[in-house]
Parts: C-alpha cells; sequence; structure tokens
C-alpha cells in the first residue's frame, strides 16, 4: 500500500497536556499491563529498517510502519516523532492509557519501547484500513448499508466502555472516521489515543488546551475547553453524519455555507425526523437500499449527538442500546430488518428517550409516559 493512499491510518493530531506520570526505560523485562518492552533492535528489524515499503501512514504525529513479529503476528508500530516534552507526554499518556482498556472494539497494544530518543508502540495490525478510506477514499466501492451499521454499533460501543467501564472514565478526544481501523469483517476498532484524558468519576469536566480535527470539535470544547464526556458523543455524532451522507466533516469543493457537515445536515436532520423524507440527507449512492426504519433510528441518534447543549446529548450506552438494536436483527432467525417488535417506536424506554433528546424535549427524567405527540417540538440541532 503506498504511503500516500494510506495515510489516514492510525494517523490523529498530537497533544497532550498537563503532568503526565513517568514511564520507565525499557527493558526485557519491563511490561505496562500485558504489554511488551520491545528493544529499538526488534522493531527496526521487523520493519525492514522502517523502510517506506512498510508505511501504513503518517501525520503530525510520526509515521506508522507494518512489520512482522518472529512468532509471524503483523502488526502496526507507530514511532512517534521526537524534539520536546509534548511528545514524550504524548507517549506517555497514549501508553498509560490503552494499557488500561482491554475490548473487541479498542485497538489492542502489543509493546512498546523507549530507547534514547526513540519512542515507539506496537499494536495489532488491523487489516481492513479506515472508516475514512472506505467512505470517501477515491474510486472506493459504495459501503453497504448493513455494514454501515455494523460499524457504527461497533465504535459506539468501544466509546461506551471508556466512558462507562474504566475507572478512572476515559475520554478519547480524537473520535474521527480515519481513528476507526476496520478488519476484514468490517468490525470496527476505536484506535489513537495519545490525545486521550482520564477523568475521575466525582470531576464534571477536564480543562484542557483545545485538541482534536476541525469538523468533529464540539462547539463547547472548541469555545472553552472544557472536556466532558459529551465532547466525544458530538463527534461520535459527527461519524454518524459521515455514514448518513458519505460526505467529509468539511469538504471546501462545497458550495459557500455549505462546507461543514454539521451545519448543512441540520435542518435535513429536522425534516428528516419530523416528515421522515430522507431525500437530500442520505448517500445517494445508497441507491435507496436500507431500511426506512432502522435510517430513521439512525438519524434520530446522529441528531440527539450533535445537540448544541452539552448536557442534552445522550451518553454512549444509551447510543448503543439504539444501534444494537438494528445490528441484532440478523440473528433473530430471519425476521426482516425493521419488521421485529424492537422498532415498535414506543418499545422501549432508551429509545423513547432518545427521541426525546432528537426532538429536543427539555424534559430528561426518566418518566418515558409521554406520547410522541406531546413532544416538544422545540429543536436544537
Amino acid at each position: 500500500m503506498a504511503a500516500a493512499a494510506a495515510s489516514a491510518n492510525y494517523s490523529a493530531s498530537i497533544g497532550s497536556q498537563g503532568p503526565a506520570r513517568s514511564v520507565a526505560p525499557s527493558s526485557g523485562e519491563l511490561s505496562v499491563g500485558n504489554s511488551k518492552a520491545f528493544s529499538f533492535d526488534e522493531l527496526y528489524e521487523i520493519t525492514g529498517g522502517f523502510s517506506r515499503d512498510n508505511v501504513l501512514g503518517e501525520g503530525g504525529f510520526g509515521c506508522v510502519f507494518k512489520g512482522t513479529l518472529a512468532d509471524g503476528k503483523v502488526v502496526a508500530v507507530k514511532q512517534l516523532k521526537g524534539g520536546g516534552g509534548q511528545g514524550e507526554r504524548e507517549f506517555q499518556a497514549e501508553v498509560e492509557i490503552i494499557s488500561r482498556v482491554h475490548h473487541r472494539h479498542l485497538v489492542t497494544l502489543v509493546g512498546y519501547c523507549i530507547s534514547e530518543d526513540h519512542r515507539l508502540l506496537v499494536y495489532d495490525f488491523v487489516s481492513n484500513d479506515t472508516l475514512h478510506h472506505h467512505l470517501h477514499g477515491r474510486g472506493r466501492a459504495a459501503m453497504d448499508w448493513p455494514t454501515r451499521v455494523r460499524i457504527a454499533a461497533g465504535s459506539a460501543r468501544g466509546l461506551a466502555y471508556l466512558h462507562e467501564d474504566c475507572h478512572p472514565r476515559i475520554i478519547h478526544r480524537d473520535i474521527k472516521s480515519s481513528n476507526i481501523l476496520l478488519d476484514d469483517q468490517f468490525e470496527a476498532q476505536v484506535a489513537d489515543f495519545g490525545l486521550a484524558r482520564l477523568a475521575e468519576n466525582d470531576v464534571t469536566h477536564v480543562s484542557t488546551r483545545v485538541m482534536g480535527t476541525f469538523g468533529y470539535l464540539a462547539p463547547e470544547y472548541a469555545s472553552t475547553g472544557k472536556l466532558t464526556e459529551k465532547s466525544d458523543v458530538f463527534s461520535f455524532g459527527v461519524v454518524l453524519l459521515e455514514l448518513i451522507t458519505g460526505r467529509k466533516p468539511v469538504d471546501s469543493s462545497r458550495p459557500l455555507g455549505d462546507e461543514s457537515l454539521v451545519e448543512w445536515a441540520r435542518p435535513l436532520l429536522n425534516r428528516a425526523i419530523e416528515d421522515q423524507e430522507f431525500d437530500g440527507l442520505v448517500d445517494p449512492r445508497l441507491e435507496g437500499n436500507f431500511d426506512d426504519v432502522e435510517m430513521f433510528r439512525v438519524i434520530e441518534a446522529a441528531a440527539a449527538c450533535i445537540r448544541h447543549s452539552a448536557a442534552r446529548r445522550p451518553k454512549m450506552g444509551q447510543v448503543v442500546r439504539v444501534l444494537d438494536s438494528l445490528t441484532d436483527i440478523d440473528l433473530s432467525n430471519g425476521v426482516q430488518p425493521g419488521k421485529s417488535q424492537m422498532f415498535n417506536v414506543a418499545n422501549t424506554a432508551d429509545i423513547r428517550q432518545f427521541q426525546r433528546m432528537a426532538f429536543g424535549s427539555q424534559d430528561f427524567s426518566s418518566d418515558y409516559s409521554h406520547s410522541r405527540s406531546s413532544m416538544s417540538s422545540r429543536r436544537d440541532f
């Protein structure tokens, strides 16, 4: 794979603020979690001397190379650029955080290397490029709708694990389609934890210098630097919009005023939720090959995730439950998509709560007895 074609792989902006815990020097006996400490010579050898022929991707952080360990395991070796404390903090943050997490929808850290000025991370190789590549790469065939739903559900599970099952909580801070890796079955793995921050359970937000990727940043984080899990939720909503529309988060080739995917999509989301009218919003490359009820649910999820008010966005656990109700259809002994009871609007509290968020209701109590017709018509997309 040429470096230019694969530049989206494993890539993200560099940045980590505040004090970082020290990482001990590399040695053959040292390990962080279940990860191994590699020598620089080992990684030099398995990547062919960090050959350009083995480049998987590159960006502001440095370069990622494909390599094969002595046991035949294929890995991705992330070589961070040197040059000061920021790169060191980036490395330490990523080692500390990724060594804490173990989930099928999060990329797995195999090991790391600290040798003089060299800082490298070794990950499982994920074979099928990134979501960004499959959605936006030139000459790519259109990804079908069931695959898009599977990717949305898998990446949502990984993100929900970081927010709700890790202690302290982990805020990723750079959720985007190029940080969602895909295997040969199009199962998603969330990658690149260099910008991630830990949040203690009694802390409402983390104040930090704004880092991330333009087009995905939550408005309150971009304007104040106050980071919460809901900042990740907004970014995930942008990914859902990419899956729905096939458009990039920012596209300078679009007409003036339509460059931002979020701002372009807001009125179309409103119309889709009110009238179930998807024309103009849904990726035309799908050629109408999707279940209307499934599409409606994902549109509701996207609309709720990108709300202006962080407090009124859903938690990732809620997003997972809604998306899982779509992906589980294939496991229900022949029940056709859209025909299962789980698609009944009034079937679950989670879906009804979700509709309130999408429709703009300001009542988020546990009282779900109101019908859809009683929801506030006010929009806050």
